[in-house]
């Protein structure tokens, strides 16, 4: 590793960076110092999909000049190989968020059936409001019976083989007409993916055109269905997230406490990690160890989960995950799926944190296994917690915690912003269509996605967002970008006064909320979806997402997940950005297609900046181009509401 390279705009980092050089343990970044990223497979020029290859068809620039093309064995061309694997990644990725979501469906018709202890119906408005988007009977119907036929039409979403997904319904009918008119409404979420993988087999689809619409109808299974039904099922469960004040960074690990991280994107045993670690029973059994109790905290989108429903602190986001294990208060790593790194198995042992691995899907070899069992969920819960507890005087090196921890404000689910611009009687999104239209705020960006070793540390996120909201766009974020955002203080609403522009400061002191919005984890951002669909439906904006001063950016990017996430708001009209990377620069003809013919289809289109303000540039220039189309580009006089338009607003 570098010794002058800095790897992270976060402190807290940076100091355990440095403490592990001194223990002599390696992390990401060294490794991504030691092995550079393969420059034909990174741009999507490498095709491994037959034992004749992998065929490299990666051009040199005398080639392109001279008009040459290049072919695999099979006679693929750079466009279909480029446009096999980007769809692939959109199945994997798709595949991830909706196995998620099947978990939660299971667990959520059992608890519905009362077959499960510890879980119930925590928001019964949601429930009601979801089960007649689904179509299911509520009048005269109980609770539990409403519940359980709505588990089951949502289960049904997944093996679906003909006919229309039914949470695409939820869209702008405008852009409902757009996904029939390219045939791209999918039939079931596991057959959209089963046939990416058909298509891309040797010798089946060999069209880019026809493979990006079989990866649109996936993506599209993916947003508007099964992360959606997970999203909405949780909040069913575990209360819909409100504003809920936390502090996030290593800082908030506790010497003198059993610390306990989960890390992962499941919230089904982090609820009743919750539960248990609150325990008095637990918090006795600490004290007998010598320790003051137990200090449960989050990484990752585990993390956010119980960060928006409970308040519990978060540790941090992707990169960090190695490094609070180096902290060596750590007593156990509690991870269950995605984005759990192999290496913290080998970091552990440098230390005396055990791993434990709770989900058959998510094995790693050395770790403990204490798979979770839904039907005993408090018990298993409990049992992990003593695990830790047990763990706590087996503490052999250095315990170095950083003194970071930044408050922060998370939760802003789409009812809560809904309530808050509106108040309980008057529900509205009213409020910030008016301040869009009057240009109070400019536009609304999404900004989402992961860390990348192979960029520093948080550092695209924030340069991104404050310039952003300096030139008052109001951020929606989720995942680990909402943790970058905590660490930075842009997470509460003093942040709107010492980073925002004059109008979106005053719309944002006005109500009370920072001018960045954390909603949730990465399988959240269906509520981005949702509160575009709003913004459409209050009206004065257009009649489709397309036609919002609206764009998303994932500067950080890293994995296929995001991929999927990308091409379901392409889909849904909406302009792109990509930072670090994209894995199909090695086929221009595709490129072109998915960063400009797409966007006569769908409104929406794919793009590709490596710099922060850049992206912040580009994301502004879309936004001021779509408020000229609405005819909304001049500043509007200022309207104060007397009580008699008050009343009207009801």
């Amino acid at each position: 590793m570098a010794e002058d390279k800095v790897y992270s705009v976060d402190k807290a980092t940076v100091q355990m960076i440095e403490k592990s050089r001194r223990d002599g343990v390696l992390t990401i970044f060294d490794r991504a110092e030691d092995m550079k990223p393969c420059p034909i497979g990174s741009v999507g020029s490498c095709c491994k999909h037959c034992s004749m290859g992998p065929c490299r068809v990666n051009l040199s620039k005398k080639d392109e000049e001279a008009g040459r093309t290049k072919t695999g064995l099979c006679g693929a061309t750079a466009s279909t190989i480029a446009a096999r694997n980007f769809i692939r990644m959109i199945a994997a990725g798709s595949a991830s968020h909706s196995d998620h979501s099947r978990d939660v469906v299971e667990v959520f018709i059992s608890a519905a059936k009362g077959e499960i202890p510890g879980y119930q119906i925590a928001d019964e408005n949601k429930l009601i409001a979801m089960a007649m988007d689904y179509g299911v009977e509520t009048e005269g119907k109980e609770i539990k019976e409403i519940a359980i036929a709505l588990g089951e039409k949502c289960q049904l979403e997944f093996g679906k083989q003909t006919g229309q997904l039914i949470g695409l319904n939820k869209a702008p009918e405008k852009r409902k007409e757009i996904w029939r008119k390219e045939g791209v409404w999918p039939r079931g979420i596991d057959r959209e993916v089963v046939e990416i993988m058909h298509r891309t087999h040797i010798g089946v689809d060999q069209d880019f055109r026809s493979l990006i619409q079989q990866g649109t109808r996936s993506a599209l299974a993916d947003g508007w269905c099964g992360s959606m039904i997970s999203t909405d099922l949780q909040d069913i469960m575990f209360g819909t997230p409100t504003p809920v004040y936390s502090e996030i960074n290593l800082g908030v690990l506790r010497k003198d406490m059993v610390n306990v991280i989960v890390n992962g994107h499941e919230p089904l045993l982090s609820e009743m990690l919750v539960v248990a670690s609150q325990d008095p029973e637990m918090t006795a059994y600490a004290k007998t160890k010598g320790a003051e109790g137990v200090n449960l905290t989050g990484m990752c989108c585990t993390g956010n989960e119980i960060l928006l429903r409970h308040g519990i602190p978060l540790a941090g986001n992707f990169l960090q995950q190695e490094l609070s294990i180096i902290t060596g208060a750590v007593e156990a790593m509690v991870v269950d799926v995605q984005c759990i790194m192999q290496s913290l198995q080998d970091v552990s042992l440098c230390y005396h944190t055990k791993l434990i691995t709770t989900s058959p899907k998510g094995n790693i070899p050395g770790a403990t296994k204490m798979y979770f069992n839904e039907h005993d969920a408090l018990n298993s819960a409990k049992q992990i917690i003593r695990v830790a507890i047990d763990n706590f005087q087996n503490r052999k090196s250095e315990v170095m915690i950083p003194n970071d921890r930044v408050p922060m404000i998370a939760g802003f689910s789409q009812e809560t912003i809904d309530y808050l611009l509106g108040g309980m009687f008057r529900a509205s999104y009213k409020p910030l269509n008016e301040n869009i239209i009057n240009g109070r705020i400019r536009g609304i960006a999404g900004v989402v996605g992961c860390n990348n070793a192979r960029t520093m540390h948080d550092n695209n996120h924030l340069i991104l967002i404050k310039e952003l909201i300096k030139n008052d766009v109001i951020v929606l974020t989720t995942g680990c970008s909402a943790a970058a955002c905590g660490k930075a203080g842009l997470l509460t609403p003093e942040a709107a006064r010492e980073f925002a522009g004059a109008g979106l400061a005053e719309v944002c002191e006005t109500v009370g909320i920072p001018p960045v919005l954390h909603m949730g984890a990465c399988v959240d951002n269906s509520r981005i979806l949702i509160a575009a669909t709003a913004v459409v439906k209050e009206g004065g904006l257009g009649n489709d997402i397309s036609e919002l001063p609206a764009a998303g950016c994932a500067p950080e990017w890293m994995s296929e997940k995001a991929i999927a996430i990308g091409q379901y708001f392409v889909a849904s009209g909406v302009y792109t950005i990509f930072g670090t990377a994209f894995p199909t620069l090695g086929s221009k003809e595709f490129t072109d297609y998915l960063f400009h013919g797409i966007e006569a289809q769908y409104g929406g289109k794919w793009d590709f900046v490596e710099d922060p303000l850049e992206m912040a540039r580009k994301m502004i220039e879309h936004i001021d181009k779509a408020r000229k189309a609405l005819g909304i580009d001049k500043a509007r006089d200022r309207v104060l509401f007397d009580m008699e338009k008050r009343r009207e607003l009801a």
